[in-house]
């Protein structure tokens, strides 16, 4: 029996896509095999861990429980979106300077639902960060780190928008 296919037509990272995938094929797998961005890590494959969180239309989602077809004719970001080239954005430097990677598994996880949270709430409280945060899974940091990178991103986002304003 063949496998039932759909095309696919989604916004990624600014760029459109066309591709022709199997119907039941998840979001993280078509980002991993097709588009080659292996940068949302596959950990749980059951929505539990929010290792594979990337943002579809600006909003977080786990892409381990999302078919791909249920993004056609949206816009995904995956934190290969966020840098510009060798220029990380803010809130990947944050989590840089606060030490909030470890082995680095879950950081783009937690990354993207930092951007959709600072997208919505510029200066958010730590409630407001753990709520946000509260879908992402870490094993190495306690977490201290993480609210700290949110907070320091903050922080550098404004420092940038004033940049951006003179």
């Amino acid at each position: 029996m063949d496998k039932q296919m759909a095309e696919v037509k989604i916004k990624i990272n600014g760029r459109e896509y066309r591709d022709r995938i199997p119907s039941d094929m998840m979001l993280i797998d078509y980002l991993r095999k097709y588009r080659l961005l292996t940068g949302t890590k596959k950990a749980c494959g059951a929505g539990e861990c929010g290792s594979c969180t990337v943002l579809l239309n600006g909003k977080p989602i786990y892409s381990c429980i999302t078919l791909a077809i249920q993004a056609s004719g949206k816009t995904v970001e995956t934190i290969e979106g966020l840098s510009d080239g060798d220029e990380l954005h803010p809130i990947q430097e944050a989590y840089l300077d606060a030490g909030a990677v470890q082995c680095g598994y879950c950081t783009p996880g937690f990354i993207m639902s930092t951007k959709a949270l600072l997208n919505k709430v510029s200066h958010p409280d730590e409630k407001c960060i753990k709520e946000a945060l509260a879908g992402n899974i870490c094993r190495c940091t306690g977490y201290h780190q993480i609210i700290d990178a949110v907070k320091l991103a903050s922080e550098k986002m404004d420092q940038e928008a004033d940049i951006n304003e003179r």
